[in-house]
Order: structure tokens, then sequence, then C-alpha cells
């Protein structure tokens, strides 16, 4: 059996619609923190991120229980999170005088990896 310090699983998104800045201001309200106080932290921020964010955490939650069956889920943390950037459809507006403006219209990437909390043994 192994220590819930020594767990590690992880869950990513792929193509989201928002631009990563955008993602990175809800992402870094849960680094470092329990998986219960991130969870709550998630669902009352009101930023459009916040709710795909939440899904990706449950994921990675249900990922560390299926690698693990006798994990505690509220003895782990957010033990890292990162946003990358994906790719910009390019989208044309029309403008005044017979132009075209460009619009970007941006996506990101977020994963999440989780960690028992240290001083934890099982």
């Amino acid at each position: 059996m192994t220590t819930p310090v020594d767990i590690a699983s992880s869950a990513t998104i792929r193509h989201l619609r928002g631009s990563a800045q955008k993602a990175r201001l809800v992402v870094d309200l849960i680094r470092g923190k329990q998986v219960g106080e991130a969870q709550w932290v998630l669902a009352s921020t009101k930023k459009y991120a916040s709710e795909p964010i939440r899904k990706l955490l449950d994921s990675a939650v249900a990922n560390a229980i299926d690698k693990n069956p006798s994990v505690n889920p509220d003895e782990l943390m957010v033990k890292s999170v990162f946003v990358d950037e994906g790719f910009r459809m390019k989208r044309v507006r029309p403008a005044p005088m017979g132009r075209a403006y460009r619009v970007q219209k941006r996506t990101c990437h977020i994963t999440i990896q989780l960690a028992g909390l240290p001083g934890e043994e099982a």
C-alpha cells in the first residue's frame, strides 16, 4: 500500500475557449490548496473559467481514486496547476469603409496535478 504523499494524479483539459490570461486568474486562486477548499473557491468564483476548472479538479480527484482506491479525497492537495496557450481561431469582422478587422478567438490548455498532503501517512 502506498502513502498518500506518493500519490500523484493529473487531469488536462485542452482547447478551452477563453484566453490563457483570464484562466490564470482563476488557477492562481487554487494553487497549493486542499481539494475541498479549492472546490469551494471555484464554486464561489464568478469567472467564466471557474466551472470548467472545477470539473477538471473533480476529474483529477477521480483519477487519483481510480489509481489507488484507498485514497481519501480530503487528504489531497493541488500540487501544481498551469495554463498554456492553445491555438487561435482567426475570424474577420466587417469594419468601416469596406475594410475588415481581424478577430482572434483564443483557447487554452489547463493541467492540474494533485498530491497527498505532506506529513499525512496512511
